[in-house]
Order: C-alpha cells, then sequence, then structure tokens
C-alpha cells in the first residue's frame, strides 16, 4: 500500500538470515522509530476498529509488540501464544512447521474462557504456518469466533495470504514486498 510507504522503506532486508535462500525482513528499523511505530500501530488499529474484537492474540516475538498496543488501542484482552516452557500453567499445544525448522505453540487452558470474537496478529505474514498452528489451537476451545488476521508485512510469493483466504481468514496488512 503506498500510504504506508515510509514503512516499506524503512524495513531492512537481510539476505540469507537465517538460512541461505532467505531474504529475512527485518522489522526493528520500525520499532526503533517512534514515529514509524506510532504510524504502524495507527495504520492497524483503523483497519480493525470497526470489528468486534474480545481478544488479540498473539504469536511470539515480535507479534507481540504490535498486539499489546493494538489491544490496548482496541480495548481488547491480550493473549499469548508462547514457544515450549514459556508458559507457567496449563496448555494445550499444536506442533507446526517453520520456513526453517519445526517447533511448538502454547496457549493457557483458560486464556480464552471470556472471549468469543478474536484477532490474529503477527509481525509477518510468509506460508501462513504460523497463523495455521494458532487456528488449531484455538479450534481447541468451544464457540470462538476468528475475525481476521494482521500483519506489518506480507511476502506474497510465499502463498499465506492465499491459504489463509481458503481457510475463510479475512487477513490485512500495510506493506509487501
Amino acid at each position: 500500500m503506498k500510504e504506508f510507504q515510509d514503512l516499506k522503506d524503512s524495513i531492512r532486508t537481510i539476505p540469507d538470515y537465517p538460512i541461505d535462500g532467505v531474504q529475512f525482513r527485518d522489522i526493528t528499523t520500525v520499532l526503533q522509530n517512534a514515529s514509524l511505530f506510532k504510524r504502524m500501530i495507527e495504520g492497524m488499529t483503523k483497519q480493525w476498529e470497526k470489528t468486534p474484537i474480545d481478544a488479540i492474540l498473539s504469536i511470539e516475538s515480535r507479534g507481540f509488540i504490535m498486539a499489546g498496543a493494538l489491544a490496548f488501542n482496541l480495548n481488547a484482552a491480550f493473549v499469548p501464544l508462547r514457544k515450549p516452557k514459556k508458559l507457567p500453567f496449563h496448555t494445550y499445544k499444536v506442533s507446526y512447521e517453520l520456513e526453517y525448522g519445526a517447533t511448538d505453540m502454547h496457549i493457557h487452558k483458560d486464556a480464552l474462557d471470556d472471549h468469543k470474537n478474536l484477532l490474529i496478529i503477527d509481525d509477518l505474514l510468509a506460508t501462513g504456518g504460523t497463523v495455521i498452528a494458532a487456528l488449531d489451537l484455538i479450534r481447541k476451545f468451544e464457540d470462538k469466533n476468528v475475525v481476521g488476521a494482521g500483519f506489518l508485512v506480507n511476502l506474497p510469493s510465499l502463498g499465506g495470504l492465499e491459504k489463509l483466504e481458503n481457510l475463510g481468514i479475512k487477513s490485512k496488512y500495510l506493506v509487501e514486498f
């Protein structure tokens, strides 16, 4: 989106990180600039402000940065989705593949007790595998509605947006590469 060209221009590309062939999009350049960080949060808030949202679920770790501010702006709860051995109470877990490995994602079993309308937030959408893992976790709860997924960056060549659309997940992002 041209409206957020300043955000896109500030995102640094690191070739061959963390493995050969990956063009890593480093968003720390947005996070460390107060005016760009504010634009990012305001842009994401505007995208979702008319959607009923009870809780924002976010994926460790860069997604947490956006999701906390967004939850505050949208008067929603924040629910962390964490890596193994990071949540201290009883959890559900799912295993999933990343572009360069595999891991587990966890959520507290009581995390969604008071929340029905859920928004998933992450920093970047690549293959969609992380969001699909989050959806698998949400399915472990009854009567939950995923209103969508939001990202700073979309990488369309990796097909994640199409996968989420095929699952009926409305997705929004600010920039794409």
